[in-house]
């Protein structure tokens, strides 16, 4: 195995830095957004954008075809070839464009008039913003990081500051997409010139022996991908087909935190970690982090879950306005969602490591069926707390398929399970009754819950979180504070 030369590695970590500090600001600056946009709104428009946005997730997914894998890898060792893959991307994602369109325009005759043509505009994005991602993927396979990076932050600057401008002129709704789709044009403009000034163009006509096993071989990734995203996306959906705009605009602000949970909490954490897990694939070690990822996962999930239930009143309202107070008894249900998740990405990952994806995707399209099913009978029943409940339910029953691939047993679980269920009788105890002198008082009694928690851990847990802060973004500033005695390499 040839070693990694000095060059080679300062350039991995600048051009993993760039992406991570892209990522970081988006998310946050995409999280505020929602926040500024749903009391803009207001909960039934809110609803609408929502029910929009999840049909135009699965468009999405549909003209990606998850082409980008494919690109960046084979440009990334051909760069001679990159102008045929331009070409040959360009004319299939057009035609994958077009069926998106007309499918989530077909999906949305479910929805009402106002929902519809909304759906209708904000599909035009499809094709605006595949010329983008095509340049984007280009850009990745020549290691232009720091270039994607800053037309990224860039572009969703742009598009919060128009939209939130053409707000406070009163233009609504059709004020947001409008932006959308100009700033939209302007990040595909961009990447695309990025692209052109490295001398990389379309090479016409179409090389159909680059385009057919390309297709051939995105489509397996295509599957998956569109299984989870349906399965992302199925509340929202059936609550904007069978509920209010209303009922939708609640669940879609429960669904924005969530979505914040899981990327800051648990999402961060996996990327840092992934890289480890491949490396410790094949040893003791494997099943050890993987073991241990899950519990530390669990642990933060259940501390959320536990804060959330108690005090999604004072959570939900500052955060969202008094208009949004039922979305509160939502959350209660939906971050247990989450907490699930969270457990779930580990095993979900683990699999992917040791190649067993096709285990994984008959758990992802077996709990989609089954969550459809659910779901169609709890939300037509009991309403949005329906729909939060049946995802609350598969994404457990999945989680225990996972855990059984993993081979984990009850006698491992359980034990940790009861100490754990303890820990949380206390400090749900304590926190409840700081919560009546005032909320604040009593969410910062979930240092109880943390005290209890780091009480619980065992010294090679406290080896492997040592490592995964070295790990993570600004790992190097934390471990010259934290010292211990471990080999971080």
């Amino acid at each position: 195995m040839t070693a990694l030369t000095g060059t080679e590695a300062r350039r991995a970590a600048r051009n993993a830095g760039a992406i991570a500090a892209a990522r970081i600001l988006s998310s946050g600056a995409l999280l505020i957004w929602q926040l500024v946009l749903a009391r803009s709104l207001g909960e039934a428009e809110f609803g609408i954008y929502g029910a929009v946005n999840a049909l135009f997730s699965i468009g999405a997914v549909i003209t990606s075809f998850s082409l980008s894998l494919i690109i960046i890898r084979d440009v990334a060792r051909r760069p001679e070839a990159a102008g045929r893959y331009l070409s040959a991307a360009l004319v299939v994602q057009t035609v994958l464009g077009g069926v998106a369109y007309l499918a989530i325009n077909g999906l949305a005759l479910q929805y009402d008039t106002i929902s519809r043509g909304f759906v209708a505009i904000a599909g035009i994005s499809l094709l605006i913003d595949m010329v983008g991602n095509l340049s984007y993927d280009q850009l990745l396979a020549q290691e232009r990081m720091v270039t994607t990076s800053i037309v990224e932050v860039a572009q969703i600057a742009a598009r919060i500051g128009f939209a939130a401008l053409l707000l406070a002129l009163g233009w609504g709704m059709p004020g947001v997409y409008l932006a959308t789709i100009l700033v939209g044009i302007g990040r595909s403009a961009a990447l695309w010139l990025a692209l052109r000034r490295t001398g990389v163009k379309p090479v016409w006509r179409v090389d159909w022996s680059i385009a057919r096993p390309m297709l051939i071989n995105a489509a397996p990734l295509t599957l998956a991908a569109f299984v989870g995203i349906t399965y992302a996306q199925a509340d929202r959906v059936m609550s904007a087909t069978f509920l209010t705009n209303a009922d939708t605009g609640h669940l879609n602000a429960a669904y924005v935190m969530i979505v914040g949970v899981v990327d800051i909490l648990n999402t961060t954490i996996l990327v840092a970690a992934y890289p480890m897990l491949s490396r410790a694939w094949g040893s003791d070690l494997f099943r050890f982090m993987v073991e241990k990822l899950a519990y530390f996962s669990l642990l933060i999930g259940v501390g959320v879950g536990l804060v959330f239930t108690l005090f999604a009143d004072a959570i939900i309202v500052p955060l969202f306005g008094v208009n949004y107070v039922e979305t509160a008894s939502i959350l209660r249900v939906y971050i247990w969602f989450a907490s699930i998740t969270m457990v779930f990405n580990v095993f979900a990952q683990s699999l992917m490591v040791e190649n067993r994806q096709r285990r994984l995707s008959a758990i992802h399209v077996v709990g989609l069926l089954i969550k459809l099913a659910v779901s169609y009978f709890l939300i037509r029943t009991y309403g949005v707390i329906g729909a939060v409940t049946a995802s609350v339910i598969v994404e457990g029953l999945k989680l225990i398929a996972v855990g059984a691939s993993s081979h984990l047993t009850l006698d491992y679980v359980l034990p940790r399970l009861l100490r754990l269920a303890a820990v949380v009788a206390l400090s749900g105890a304590a926190m409840w009754v700081l919560g009546q002198v005032h909320p604040v008082l009593g969410m910062a009694g979930g240092l109880i819950y943390l005290g209890g928690v780091l009480l619980l851990l065992q010294r090679d847990e406290w080896d492997l979180l040592y490592r995964l802060a070295s790990a993570a973004p600004g790992g190097a500033l934390l471990t010259r504070v934290w010292k211990r005695d471990v080999n971080i390499s």
